[in-house]
């Protein structure tokens, strides 16, 4: 690989991959076959043999508190004692929304008797007795900076401004660590993993947001204070302020924040991004709710059943160990610990909006969605959905109990597995960097069409009923679309508004110090519509008309001038360029006029003999 001369105030162009580390130590037990020689070779390496149970020396020291009752939150205290921190509980405006139980629900008395409340009672302000809203915003950051402020023993705390909503609301996370600081580099530092926990992407998904407070409460001060002697944790309750105090599922400009995650439209999105990217979280757990009746008891009469629903990430270009670390390390033990509290859960699913369309999805392969461009960041990602949506406060403590109990599985999973997690990733970050120039890339994915028993409920006895029904299968994906892997993507200097999301994203990118040529394959244009956006369910709300283009690779060599930007495919996260640079898809980052032409964009087909600076 060529290592050119570097003029003054620039730097040569080096391999991302050797910003990694390149120890010559062998996997830990299990793992001693994968030879250090082999990671570093410049080929696709091999998957070493796979550990299926965890080390029993890293059981979590609260395991054995796990069916200990909650304790009080903070702000409540047992009866004939003063509370130790109070929480400022901020009135209930005229304006607020007011989700009541009163509201007439899509299903009788037989059906709720299906979900009783659990044996332990949550309180937040927005659990309240007799409260009819949920956890107002003000409230939310009055919470978060009490718990901040109640700093004790070795546990750090910290509340960070993420940003504004599009309405102005601060969006807030926590830190909690025993790391000597709560910035990106102690945490870094600490070398223990960090855990992010999202809630309220969705505004009308409260029980999510409601249940990572009470995470938050007993992390710093309860129950599962002591995992953070082995893992950090950030949480983030509210994602989406403006929808939470509209009670609306998008935000202020009426985008669907969870569909933005590659394309970095909404300043929501952006802040979850910068998260992701300056503390590189190991695993990322989404809170969120889905519809109990509306398009299934049309089209089924039937009421869903499951109080979780669960998907790892399922796009194309996914690392494969991270998806078996969620699906064996996370999801198996999270199964059984809802089993344990007699939670039902399984695999998430929804339905198109269409009248006439009976068939039943689960979580959308395209890569916009939290879930998998988190995937695509080398983390594992896991989706938890909650029974919810349409049936205002019903059963709204067995939902936060179902969050709280996934949540918790989560972070123990975590903690037994931190030091294999560790490994398992920079194996990833290795061997997605050694694929650059080698092999092929999947430019388009889709579900398997199959077929599937699922059982609902009965809205009028409560009892199951189980449908046969035609099910895209995420589990197993169909490529549409494939390409040779470049060594990276070249852009022209207009491109800038593109090369800003990426660099968001966490992307390396260069730009050309001085000009050149290189070996490119050009896009050349061989049809164009507009359409709309889509997923599993229908149009994506807020999306603009998008560009779908067929193109024609064709290779040749082309002069590139100073000014313009090179994607390095020699990364960890080279699978997201991918996903944003290829023109003819749905998401990209042409279709969605990030880039203006076609011709501002490039496979870079050999290593480019060039001069980069720092595009900073």
């Amino acid at each position: 690989m060529m290592t050119p001369k570097a003029p003054h105030h620039s730097t040569a162009w080096q391999p991302a991959a050797a910003l990694q580390s390149t120890s010559a130590r062998a996997l830990r037990q299990g793992w001693a076959l994968v030879a250090a020689a082999v990671l570093s070779a410049c080929s696709s390496t091999p998957l070493p043999p796979w550990t299926t149970q965890p080390p029993s020396a890293a059981q979590p020291p609260a395991a054995a508190q796990a069916r200990r009752p909650v304790p009080p939150p903070l702000g409540t205290a047992p009866r004939g004692e003063a509370p130790a921190a109070p929480v400022t509980i901020t009135p209930i405006g005229p304006n607020a929304p007011e989700p009541s139980a009163a509201a007439p629900l899509p299903y009788g008395e037989a059906v709720a008797a299906r979900f009783p409340d659990p044996s332990v009672r949550y309180e937040t302000p927005g659990l309240a007795e007799g409260r009819r809203a949920f956890t107002t915003n003000a409230e939310l950051t009055q919470w978060l900076r009490d718990l901040a402020a109640a700093q004790h023993g070795a546990t750090r705390m910290q509340m960070l401004d993420l940003g504004l909503s599009q309405r102005g609301t601060p969006i807030h996370a926590l830190v909690l660590t025993r790391a000597a600081g709560t910035d990106a580099m102690a945490l870094e530092a600490s070398r223990r993993p960090t855990v992010l926990l999202i809630g309220q992407q969705h505004g009308d998904e409260p029980a999510g947001s409601e249940a990572l407070l009470v995470v938050a409460r007993e992390l710093a001060q309860g129950l599962l204070e002591p995992m953070l002697d082995r893992i950090n944790v950030i949480i983030v309750p509210r994602a989406n302020p403006d929808g939470a105090d509209a009670g609306t599922r998008v935000t202020a400009s009426g985008a669907d924040m969870n569909r933005d995650h590659l394309l970095l439209q909404t300043p929501e999105a952006q802040a979850l991004a910068r998260l992701v990217r300056n503390y590189r979280p190991m695993a990322i757990i989404d809170a969120h709710e889905y519809t109990v009746a509306g398009r299934f008891l049309e089209k089924f009469h039937a009421i869903q059943r499951y109080d979780v629903l669960l998907q790892h990430a399922t796009t194309a270009n996914l690392p494969e160990f991270m998806t078996k670390a969620a699906l064996e390390w996370y999801r198996t033990p999270m199964v059984k610990a809802l089993g344990a509290e007699s939670l039902t859960q399984e695999w998430y699913y929804t339905i198109s909006t269409r009248p006439d369309d009976l068939r039943i999805s689960m979580g959308g392969t395209q890569p916009d969605t939290g879930r998998n461009v988190n995937g695509l960041k080398n983390a594992v990602s896991m989706l938890l959905e909650t029974r919810g949506v349409g049936i205002g406060r019903t059963h709204i403590q067995r939902r936060v109990h179902s969050h709280v109990t996934a949540i918790t599985s989560a972070l123990r999973s975590t903690v037994e597995r931190a030091n294999d997690l560790e490994q398992v990733r920079s194996y990833e970050a290795r061997d997605i960097s050694a694929q650059a120039c080698r092999g092929d890339i999947v430019v388009e994915a889709g579900p398997t069409p199959t077929q599937r028993e699922l059982v609902m409920l009965d809205p009028d006895t409560g009892a199951d009923r189980t449908l046969r029904v035609d099910w895209n299968s995420s589990l197993e994906l169909v490529t549409l679309k494939k390409r040779p892997r470049p060594c990276g993507y070249w852009l022209a200097g207009g491109a800038s508004e593109a090369v800003e999301r990426l660099k968001l994203l966490g992307l390396q990118v260069m730009r050309v110090a001085e000009p050149g040529s290189i070996l490119a394959d050009t896009y050349q244009e061989t049809g164009r519509t507009t359409a709309q956006r889509q997923d599993v369910r229908g149009t994506v709300a807020g999306s603009q008309g998008i560009i779908r283009v067929q193109v024609t690779p064709t290779r040749s060599a082309i002069d590139v001038p100073a000014e313009s930007y090179y994607v390095p495919l020699n990364q960890p996260l080279a699978n997201l360029a991918v996903a944003a640079l290829e023109p003819d898809t749905q998401n990209s980052y042409f279709a969605n006029r990030l880039i203006p032409n076609l011709g501002d964009t490039a496979r870079v087909m050999a290593p480019p003999s060039l001069v980069f600076e720092d595009a900073d």
